[in-house]
């Protein structure tokens, strides 16, 4: 009331000095007349302000103070006038005596305005820039106490803005906080971060252990529990002596039993809280702690990186310290040599430090420096083990660690074969024994070593090799040792059969060993039958291959190195019947390699003697195999009717593969077909066999490298006819676009042996095999039909002259095939459109249009009905390689061959001469 007061005064005293300009004007007497009429109303007033908005802000104060001495209760007028009063005090420093002014009217304004939010925001924020924090906290408090609860979240942002402000007291700050808390508690994380920055470790710590202890709190800053946690863990490790009252020890702990991907971090945290409270002897325990608990390579790292760094820094510290000392001694050292009992102290010293001075530990901390290095690899092999202990592999790791400790590397074998289950072991669980066994024997400690191999017999491991490679190693053992009959006898014991009462016992068990398993180990009877072989008898050797038999364990690998074994002891007939078992046993694809060494060893010992029998054996194989794995059957079939039987019987033998074989092989065993054919019986034989061939349904790659190696085979005796239809018969097969060397080879045969109209005919046929095989068909226009018929032309012209046909005759065929090509667009059409095709109306010279029938056909000119116009090209001779036996008769009638090409040639090139001259008379 005291500053209302003043308040008054202040404008009672200055509306005495209120200059004239302030005073109503004659615009203002409308408005005035109105507020007179009716000094109660705000709409008068409001419209007088509106009215005078532009006028200086001491007459509109003026107004206002008017109005609001009217209506003290207008939530508008004050609101407007605080505003206006506080954009005039803006731009003015802090300690201008308007502020006083503006404070005096919030708290004028407050009388009756002390339920409005809006203006207590207003005068705490003008407090709180003014920096007036003792009276803008009090107002802070009568705001809280003056409006209700539901409107303090308007209130509190600002409170704690001011509180946050440099220069307000911690415990007026930190009692705020503890007040907002009552108001909103989920915002106790705001509290500890302000705890933490002002330095108040105690109370962060406690507000943070007890967010952590209430499972209903949630983070309106979206932090996890796993955070807090570590929060609190970090906290109480790096303020070990300012915190009390909370078991730092079993909190982090819990935390690292809680939260295992952080569990490096907290063992550190955990050493970090007793190294800062001077605790170094129980940080070296928890990290060696740490050290031994983790389970992965992260942590670990983590926690050996801290530990090494705790130790170097101790020994760094140490050796500073000594440093010191050592100089401070020198210099008493020096200040003593002047007195008596400066040779005594230094004595005493001496003695006292080669004795019984326990403070100098600097050589015990740099051994356990480096001892910490050394262990690592150890340490970490544990980290490993611990993560699975079943990992056959590390513990292999673990032991060569220990390489030149035999004590140390006998009790890691202990521990892994104690540990490691063989039904959970990773990688082969047996080569722990063996090892084990074999460090034993390296040290000749044979019995303990055959003690090893003993009760690793009696493990039930999860595969029988793995017994059986224990078994074999055993004995491998004996035989380094020259211990070959324990050896044998080792391999007889391995290899007996359980006894049915055994058996019955697994049986009823429910749970069979390996060890009942263990007779039919291939792996193991192998082992046993290379003894026997080397060291046994005959009859042993063949009693352990008639068991392997028996026990249907047998590989084709077996029948073969018994049937060798046999026939090195000279019993072939005994080897032949193990084949036999052999075939019977297998099916294809195992049973190829007995097939092809039986067949082989049987005619190479046998050879004519047993001819029957061995094509009995060899109609039995060929029945037997599929179509994939009949080819070398066959093929030896008939080496064996060639070497010893009848050459007919070879090729119905080589009729039959061609038949039996798959598509993709009977090309290549038509060929072998043709070649043995020919070396038999002659080249003129093979033409039978190629036209089976080409009718025999091959695919049209082969039908038609068929046909043209057959064109070829009558080229070579003279048929140029029937290699030409054979030529054509092939051309339905070869695309010239993708198979242009069969074309090559035509066009060359048809330059060497053919004439004009057999070339023309294959380029006919090249076109139409050509647009068969093209995916889409048209009609092409006149003008490139008119110039493949030119470049045609150009091109036989050009393929006789290489043909050695003379230039003359050439001059002559040109001239003939001249209408020809000018029939084909008469110079008078030459001014039709492209792509248009007549349908019969063909231009008259006098500009009408005459239908007549359109003729698809080309006309070709008319062949001569004479043979003299043909153009005969030279045959080759035929070689007598090609005709075998027939060759002395090949060679008899070559003379009379000569003869008559001699006279047709003569005969061609007569009627050339005359031909040339009829067409210049012409």
């Amino acid at each position: 009331m005291a500053a209302v007061a003043m308040d008054i005064s202040a404008s009672a005293s200055a509306s005495t000095s209120i200059s004239v300009d302030l005073y109503p004007t004659q615009d203002d007497l409308p408005y005035e007349e109105e507020i007179l009429r009716e000094p109660f109303k705000l709409k008068g007033w409001w419209r007088y302000l509106v009215a005078r908005s532009n006028s200086p802000f001491k007459k509109r104060s003026v107004i206002y103070e008017r109005a609001i001495k009217a209506l003290p209760g207008s939530y508008k007028l004050w609101h407007a006038y605080l505003r206006e009063r506080l954009d005039a005090v803006r731009h003015l420093p802090i300690s201008h005596h308007s502020y006083s002014s503006l404070n005096n009217t919030f708290e004028r304004a407050l009388v009756t305005m002390h339920k409005m939010p809006r203006v207590w925001i207003m005068y705490l924020t003008s407090l709180t820039e003014q920096r007036l924090l003792t009276r803008a906290r009090r107002a802070f408090d009568r705001a809280l106490r003056a409006l209700p609860v539901t409107q303090h979240d308007r209130i509190w942002p600002a409170y704690l803005a001011l509180v946050g402000l440099p220069g307000v007291p911690v415990e007026t700050a930190f009692r705020v906080y503890r007040r907002y808390l009552l108001f909103d508690p989920s915002h106790v994380e705001e509290f500890i971060q302000f705890l933490l920055a002002s330095g108040r470790w105690q109370e962060a710590a406690d507000r943070l252990a007890s967010v952590l202890n209430d499972d209903s709190f949630h983070s309106i800053k979206g932090k996890t529990r796993h955070q807090l946690w570590l929060e609190l863990c970090d906290l109480l490790t790096r303020h070990a002596t300012e915190v009390a009252g909370l078991k730092v020890d079993p909190i982090i702990r819990g935390g690292i039993r809680k939260f295992t991907d952080e569990v490096g971090r907290l063992w550190t945290s955990l050493a970090d809280y007793y190294v800062r409270r001077g605790l170094y002897e129980k940080a070296r325990d928890i990290f060696e702690e740490g050290l031994t608990t983790v389970i992965t390579v992260r942590d670990f790292s983590v926690i050996f990186e801290a530990y090494a760094q705790f130790e170097q820094s101790a020994l760094t510290a140490k050796l500073e310290t000594a440093e010191e000392d050592s100089d401070s001694e020198v210099d008493d050292g020096e200040d003593e040599k002047g007195g008596k009992d400066g040779v005594a102290k230094l004595a005493k010293k001496f003695l006292d430090g080669f004795w019984l001075n326990d403070d100098d530990d600097t050589d015990l901390r740099l051994a356990r420096f480096e001892r910490l290095f050394d262990r690592r690899p150890e340490l970490l092999n544990s980290v490993l083990l611990r993560q699975n202990p079943h990992n056959v592999e590390q513990w292999h790791r673990r032991v060569k660690l220990f390489e030149g400790d035999p004590a140390r590397q006998a009790s890691t074998y202990v521990e892994a074969v104690k540990t490691v289950d063989p039904m959970k072991a990773v990688g082969k669980p047996h080569t722990l024994w063996v090892a084990f066994a074999r460090m034993y024997e390296n040290h000749n400690r044979l019995d303990s070593a055959e003690e090893i191999f003993k009760k690793a017999t009696q493990v039930n491991y999860k595969t029988v090799d793995h017994l059986a490679s224990v078994w074999c190693e055993w004995a491998e053992l004996e035989l380094r040792h020259k211990n070959f009959q324990k050896a044998l006898e080792l391999m007889r014991q391995a290899t007996a059969e359980p006894s049915v009462e055994i058996k019955r016992r697994a049986a009823a068990d429910g749970n069979e060993p390996v060890q009942m398993k263990l007779h039919k180990s291939l792996k193991l009877w192998s082992f046993y039958v290379d003894l026997e072989e080397s060291l046994g008898t005959l009859e042993s050797t063949r009693a352990v291959y008639e068991r392997i038999l028996d026990l249907r364990i047998a590989t084709p690998q077996i029948i073969l190195n018994y049937a060798f074994f046999l026939e090195e002891h000279k019993y072939f007939e005994d080897a032949f019947k193990v084949y036999e078992r052999g075939v019977k046993i297998f099916k294809y694809p195992h049973v190829r390699d007995i097939w092809v060494t039986y067949l082989s060893k049987f005619v190479k010992r046998y050879g004519k003697a047993k001819l029957e029998r061995a094509r009995e054996l060899f109609e039995h194989a060929v029945d037997q195999a599929p179509a994939e794995e009949v080819k070398p059957l066959y093929l030896q079939y008939a080496k064996l009717e060639e070497d010893y039987g009848l050459a007919k019987r070879a090729m119905n033998v080589y009729d039959q593969a061609v038949k039996a074989v798959p598509d993709n092989e009977k090309l290549s065993m038509y060929e072998i077909y043709i070649a043995r054919a020919a070396e038999i019986f002659g080249v003129p034989k093979t033409r039978q066999i190629y036209e089976q061939a080409i009718e025999s349904g091959l695919p049209h790659n082969d039908v038609k490298t068929m046909s043209t190696k057959y064109a070829e085979l009558e080229r070579s005796l003279g048929e140029i006819d029937r290699a030409r239809a054979l030529y054509i018969f092939a051309a339905g097969y070869a695309d010239p676009r993708s198979d242009p060397n069969f074309w090559k080879k035509w066009k060359d045969f048809e330059i060497q042996h053919g004439n004009e109209d057999t070339f023309r005919d294959m380029l006919r046929i090249s076109r139409t095999v050509s647009a068969n095989y093209s995916q889409t068909h048209f009609i092409l226009p006149e003008y490139l039909m008119q110039k493949d018929q030119k470049l045609n032309i150009e091109e036989a012209v050009d393929t006789l002259k290489r043909a050695g046909v003379p230039e003359d005759e050439m001059a002559a065929l040109e001239r003939q095939l001249a209408p020809a090509a000018s029939a084909i667009l008469p110079a008078k059409d030459s001014g039709r459109m492209v792509n248009f095709i007549s349908a019969g109306a063909e231009p008259q010279p006098d500009g009408g249009r005459n239908l007549v029938a359109n003729k698809e056909d080309i006309e070709l000119p008319e062949e001569s009905e004479s043979d003299d116009e043909n153009i005969e090209i030279a045959q080759k001779d035929v070689p007598a390689a090609v005709f075998g036996d027939l060759a002395q008769q090949a060679t008899q009638d070559q003379g009379k061959k000569y003869a008559a090409t001699e006279d047709t040639e003569d005969n061609s090139r007569l009627g050339a001469l005359e031909r040339i001259k009829r067409q210049r008379r012409q």
